[in-house]
């Protein structure tokens, strides 16, 4: 069980006409919140409910400035999303490629949440923020791998040899760029200092974001990119049908 406490001071007041309760609590460590919130609901208030027909709740406080930040951060992201989307979809004058490049968006998530397991950190709005600025970090090894395969493609080589030189030409650059980021961002990961504290969850989110998806782009892209290619020459007029010989007997 986490050791926490609740300090409760207890107001009454009427708001449109229906008593309210206002109940302030702290909750020490305050990365048990969370833990604390769902215990309510799941236990104590639903009793409450129960024994008290009529009675309704509602977080407000630092929860409510919380969900209202949460909210604000989705939008943003939702809208850099779009915005990179079309960014890469004018140079590439495709629909598919980008969309190849931002599947490295969710593996730098996924190494955000890794990242903040290994520290022993919550994830906070901070780490959110660090989230929203790692979207559009993580997409540069893609972006560097279709475009190196582009340009060779559109100098006569075949997708998979062209995919297959991006990968090795491109691994070293792409090997360095990610190793000089994470260790750029090391001294804050570490910093004990209170003051820097707040700070951390954003730099766990870049840091170990950027660390998880270097090495799964040279995976996932290369092989995102020749099923894409697969599926346009299937998919492309006259590919399935038969090839026809004329064949001559001499006697």
């Amino acid at each position: 069980m986490p050791s926490w406490w609740v300090k409760i001071s207890i107001t009454i007041d009427r708001r449109n006409g229906r008593r309210v309760v206002t109940v302030s609590a702290d909750v020490k460590p305050r990365s048990q919140t969370d833990q604390v919130l769902q215990s309510l609901k799941a236990e104590t208030l639903p009793v409450l409910q129960q024994k008290f027909p009529g009675l309704s709740y509602g977080f407000e406080g630092r929860q409510a400035d919380r969900r209202e930040s949460m909210r604000g951060l989705l939008l943003g992201l939702l809208m850099a999303l779009v915005v990179i989307y079309a960014m890469l979809a004018v140079p590439f004058n495709s629909f598919i490629q980008p969309m190849i490049i931002m599947m490295s968006i969710p593996f730098g998530i996924v190494g955000a949440v890794i990242g903040h397991l290994i520290m022993g950190y919550s994830l906070s709005v901070m780490s959110t923020f660090g989230v929203v600025a790692l979207s559009g970090v993580v997409i540069n090894g893609a972006l560097v791998l279709i475009d190196f395969a582009n340009r060779k493609r559109q100098a006569g080589m075949n997708d998979h040899d062209a995919i297959h030189g991006a990968g090795i030409h491109r691994f070293r650059p792409i090997l360095l760029t990610t190793l000089t980021t994470f260790g750029g961002l090391t001294p804050m990961i570490f910093e004990t200092s209170r003051q820097a504290r707040f700070l951390i969850p954003m730099a766990i989110s870049l840091g170990f974001g950027i660390l998880f998806t270097a090495f799964i782009t040279l995976l996932l892209v290369p092989a995102l990119y020749l099923i894409v290619e697969d599926l346009r020459q299937l998919l492309r007029p006259g590919a399935a049908a038969p090839i026809r010989q004329d064949v001559k007997l001499e006697q």
